[in-house]
């Protein structure tokens, strides 16, 4: 049994000292990421080009190819350091932004990174406590029981007898944020002006997220609050675990927080000699956040297999706090009108939710997202609730999300990631387990929730006023909104694009004469220039301007086959 198990502990390696030295260089940041940022940007342009491929370009091939790419974007992240293991965790979530092959590598980055020495560990806590390890402590183990990428756990005792478990930040950690972010931030205003991959994504804003989110994570006072927040909201239920927080022995780079040892959820032969049933404890870990969304709207973001654990009375445990999530009771009555268009199968409904969501962001033309969100309302809806999974139903909306309007907001990509993840647990703990299955109880309060709220008003009548009153808005609202439109027409923030069939063949031909013109002046021109060039014993000169019409002359060849084969399609 162990308490914490979260990515355990390297052995000192070629990475060490890049993870635990306490002074950074601002300018080799800056050659190195960058760096990163060029090879990067060098093998996207490469991908696209068909000479690149040996044997020539193929779906397969690209498919492959950007797989190792991601695979080499991965270990980049782990050597970059802590800042950019983060955030590969945070842009694991944002499939809506990156490629598929992408999320799913970065999805698997595991911070197991080399632990920092004892002495570091004293002239931390000496530093945060004005006191040595021996007067704040009986005991204290020099040996961590894990290391992560911002900090290690050491396991001590109290002058009182507790047992507490005691979260060390690694040295410097704020100033390689402040270098790497700053860095960060030119990057991202490059992409913002990017003609291909800028427009119609907010990188800023992105990036200002990013900011605040690894800055509250290196706060364990935050962290703190954290799990005492979390802790309140389980207090009632015996079936689950948090740690109590020591706030004596706490500051923005130390934690002490009780010590649960557990069994790791993921360790299968340990629960079943332990007489855990597997079945349960999958069942268990879905309530859990369900409980956290519906209840409170505060959860876990980040509920891998290290951060949960199993007591020995068959009891979810949960670690680390740094990571948390909040619905606000706004998010969630926009939720339920989310929700409540699905049931209806109204695309028209559900986008207009989730635009006052933030979850799509408005465009000019709005159809091929109402198209999109029937597609999925459509195929989804003939499938029974309880078959559905919630990770193919993400992987489906981000498919269709990416390079479309879409902007998911970080609590959504947080809430998808975390059911996805407890989805991943639930079928390691029990092969048959459905996430949806345990959710359809939720969701039948919900939908009833949302029934009695429409019908407080009284049965048909409630509904018929209801009608009524929003038949009289539009009508009310109609002028308005013809004037809007008509303000757009003059302002040019609607076109309106008249397309003649028979219009857009004549100027093709007109454009094919004109480049078939062009191509015979260029043959005669050079074919002439050559004759001269070669009577007056110029002879290389000549050969060039024969080469050249050669190659115009073959271009005219290839233009008349062209124009044969398009009068034979009309």
């Amino acid at each position: 049994m162990s308490a914490l198990p979260t990515h355990g502990v390297l052995a000192p390696s070629s990475r060490a000292y890049r993870w635990n030295r306490e002074n950074y260089s601002r300018q080799r940041r800056f050659v190195d990421i960058w760096t990163f940022v060029g090879r990067f940007l060098g093998s996207r342009w490469l991908m696209s080009k068909p000479w690149s491929y040996r044997g020539g370009m193929t779906p397969e091939k690209q498919a492959a190819r950007r797989r190792a790419q991601a695979a080499w974007i991965r270990e980049t992240f782990l050597d970059l350091g802590p800042t950019f293991i983060k955030l590969g965790q945070l842009f694991s979530t944002r499939a809506d932004l990156f490629p598929a092959e992408y999320v799913e590598e970065l999805s698997q980055l595991q911070d197991r990174v080399p632990a920092f020495s004892y002495d570091i560990v004293e002239r931390i806590i000496q530093q945060e406590f004005g006191r040595s390890i021996p007067e704040l402590f009986r005991s204290f183990d020099p040996i961590p029981l894990a290391a992560a990428s911002l900090g290690q756990v050491h396991k001590a005792q109290l002058h009182s007898g507790e047992e507490v478990v005691i979260k060390v930040q690694r040295p410097a950690l704020k100033k390689l944020f402040d270098i790497d972010l700053k860095i960060l931030k030119g990057i991202a205003q490059y992409f913002q002006r990017h003609p291909e991959w800028g427009p119609g994504r907010d990188w800023l804003g992105i990036y200002e997220e990013c900011c605040r989110i690894l800055y509250e994570e290196i706060d364990y006072l935050n962290e703190g609050r954290n799990a005492d927040t979390f802790r309140r909201q389980f207090r009632e239920q015996t079936w689950a675990n948090v740690p109590r927080v020591f706030w004596r022995y706490t500051s923005r780079r130390i934690l002490a927080l009780e010590y649960m040892p557990g069994i790791k959820i993921s360790n299968y032969e340990a629960l079943e000699a332990a007489g855990i049933e597997r079945k349960n404890i999958a069942k268990l870990g879905a309530q859990a956040y369900l409980h956290q969304l519906l209840n409170n709207g505060f959860f876990h973001a980040d509920p891998h297999p290290g951060n949960l654990a199993v007591s020995a009375e068959g009891a979810l445990i949960f670690y680390d706090f740094g990571m948390m999530g909040q619905v606000a009771p706004l998010t969630r009555d926009r939720l339920m009108k989310t929700f409540m268009g699905i049931a209806q199968r109204d695309a028209s409904q559900v986008m207009a939710s989730l635009i006052e969501l933030g979850a799509i962001a408005p465009v000019s033309d709005m159809g091929p997202v109402r198209r999109s969100i029937q597609y999925m309302l459509d195929n989804f809806m003939d499938k029974p609730f309880e078959t559905q999974s919630i990770t193919q139903i993400s992987d489906d909306l981000y498919d269709i999300a990416y390079n479309q309007p879409f902007r998911f907001p970080a609590t959504f990509t947080f809430v998808m990631r975390a059911f996805s993840t407890l989805e991943g647990v639930g079928k390691g703990l029990d092969p048959e387990f459905n996430f949806m299955e345990v959710a359809k109880p939720f969701a039948a309060e919900l939908m009833t929730n949302g029934n009695a709220q429409r019908d407080e008003n009284g049965g048909i009548l409630g509904e018929l006023s209801r009608q009524a009153a929003q038949v009289g808005s539009s009508a009310f609202g109609l002028p308005r909104r013809l004037e809007d439109t008509l303000d757009k027409l003059e302002q040019g923030d609607i076109r309106v694009r008249v397309r003649s069939i028979e219009t857009d063949r004549a100027l093709r031909r007109v454009s094919t004469v004109n480049m078939g013109t062009n191509y015979v002046l260029l043959v005669g021109t050079f074919t002439l220039s050559a004759t001269i060039l070669l009577v007056s014993k110029i002879y290389w000169l000549a050969a060039v301007a024969g080469l050249i019409a050669i190659v115009a002359g073959v271009a005219f060849v290839r233009l008349l086959l062209r124009i044969d084969r398009y009068e034979r399609m009309l």
